[in-house]
């Protein structure tokens, strides 16, 4: 079959198709309303993008991202400076956020400790979360990371190394189910889980 667009909007599609959730098909029809939709959808989305691109940072103390550094979590004085609740990625921050399930700061490693995916101890801010626990108004590290074997190997392997600092090292109750990821569950689960947390 011949080409049925010229190849600005086939490189519209392609570049659609790469974002999470959207296949091809997606792609198309994605592009075809952004198409139409020009003056209300399209134009005000690529001012944002924009914006984005220019002012998103990554926050140094959390690894959150925003356009603000350090993030507005981390600058809000109403946050409990004595919990830092440790996440896999930015998506379960974000998550957590949704849920109002705590009031801690965060911390962000970026992913989880995945031998067969090459991802190691040194590819994580471990460092950075280990030099926060030994701050001494840090009292607890809750472990909010997925309930699937490289998050729990990451949980162990942070359990270890915070030993000798002076904090309670909680994690999530097992209200989140085993192979699940946070920022697919429910406001109520992610809110369960955290008032339900255990020692680990």
């Amino acid at each position: 079959m011949g080409a049925v667009a010229g190849p600005e909007i086939e490189r519209l599609v392609q570049l659609l198709a790469r974002l999470p959730g959207l296949g091809p098909r997606s792609a198309r029809r994605a592009a075809l309303h952004l198409i139409k939709k020009r003056e209300a959808l399209m134009m005000p989305l690529s001012g944002a993008l924009q914006v984005a691109l220019d002012k998103v940072q990554v926050c140094k103390t959390c690894g959150n991202i925003d356009t603000q550094n350090p993030c507005t979590v981390c600058t809000d004085p109403r946050r409990d400076p004595s919990i830092i609740v440790v996440v896999a990625d930015v998506a379960d921050l974000w998550a957590l956020e949704r849920a109002n399930a705590t009031q801690g700061r965060y911390h962000v490693l970026g992913a989880t400790l995945s031998p067969l995916d090459g991802v190691g101890p040194q590819d994580l801010t471990i460092d950075a979360l280990v030099a926060r626990a030994h701050d001494a108004q840090v009292h607890e590290i809750i472990l909010a990371l997925n309930a699937t074997v490289d998050g729990q190997t990451t949980a162990h392997y942070i359990t270890d190394l915070l030993q000798d600092a002076n904090v309670k090292v909680t994690r999530l109750a097992h209200g989140v189910p085993v192979g699940g990821e946070l920022d697919y569950l429910d406001e109520g689960t992610l809110s369960a889980a955290m008032r339900q947390r255990t020692l680990f």
